[in-house]
């Protein structure tokens, strides 16, 4: 049990020093990034959330509470994640290339004026930066959720919010706090 106990302490330790760090580490992002979102979707845009594993179910977590609610009872706010449809991620993957998943759908559905905010906990993920490449394209703001050294998605995105941290699951779980910050500012600035 000694074991255990201290995976567990050692864990929530950890947590709770990135924590403690992520307020000055991303705040003015996350504010400004909560206030491009209302102003697209107040304007008719869209929120497209992509990333892989772990990442990917983050993003459908957020655009799930957008949809759906996260505090309030009120119009459902427009976010789709590109994670869920497995024909299209698959079909893409066979005919064109795996690094190609997102940036298809970004082509498909995207549009300027709305947000892309592609998840990866290293900054590396080639599917992920090319998604942002082609949101770039379109005219569309990008944003890039990583770790401590933004891989090279930092020079890619618009905006990257870097967690403090090196630790993948530290990190992950350190996004969905952002993210859930980010639809709750949302949500107060949409209704």
């Amino acid at each position: 049990m000694y074991k255990e106990e201290n995976i567990l302490n050692k864990g929530i330790a950890q947590h709770i020093d990135i924590a403690k760090k992520i307020l000055s580490a991303c705040e003015k992002d996350l504010l400004s990034l909560s206030q491009i979102c209302a102003r697209s979707l107040s304007e008719g845009g869209k929120i497209l959330l992509f990333g892989n594993g772990g990442s990917a179910a983050q993003a459908e977590h957020i655009a799930g509470e957008l949809v759906g609610k996260f505090y309030k009872v009120r119009k459902p706010l427009p976010a789709i994640a590109l994670t869920t449809s497995s024909v299209v991620i698959t079909a893409t993957a066979n005919d064109t290339n795996f690094d190609k998943i997102f940036s298809r759908q970004i082509g498909a559905l995207g549009k300027k004026g709305d947000v892309a905010i592609g998840l990866s906990t290293s900054g590396n993920s080639k599917n992920v930066i090319e998604g942002i490449k082609k949101a770039n394209e379109m005219g569309i703001y990008t944003v890039a959720f990583t770790g401590e050294t933004g891989g090279a998605l930092k020079g890619v995105a618009n905006m990257c919010i870097r967690v403090p941290s090196k630790d993948t699951p530290r990190i992950q779980e350190m996004h969905i706090l952002l993210g859930h910050l980010l639809c709750e500012i949302i949500e107060e600035d949409c209704t």
